[in-house]
């Protein structure tokens, strides 16, 4: 819970028992469970609600990614064929 351990809590009881009483304790106990409650749904519609926005982002993330590696790969070939160009020329002046 919240990342606290068994003596920590115990002890944030401890201390909201001395705090509130025994009689306040069960309704400062329910008011806290009603706003964690309500902090969880809070969070929950709004990673609703950003989800889809993330998921659209990460498509077009990937649509780019796959554009960009297809003109690496263009250029590349063009390289190589400008290359081999540029040796047959070479071979074939040296020979002449």
């Amino acid at each position: 819970m919240f990342g606290l351990g068994a003596g920590e809590v115990l002890i944030i009881l401890i201390i909201a028992f001395l705090l509130f009483g025994p009689k306040q304790l069960p309704e400062v106990g329910r008011q806290v469970g009603k706003a964690v409650k309500g902090f969880k749904e809070t969070a929950e519609d709004l990673r609703k609600s950003v989800e889809p926005e993330i998921n659209m982002i990460q498509q077009e993330v990937k649509m780019v990614e796959q554009d960009f590696q297809a003109s690496m790969k263009e250029a590349e070939e063009e390289i190589n064929a400008a290359g081999q160009q540029a040796e047959q020329k070479s071979i074939s002046d040296k020979s002449a």
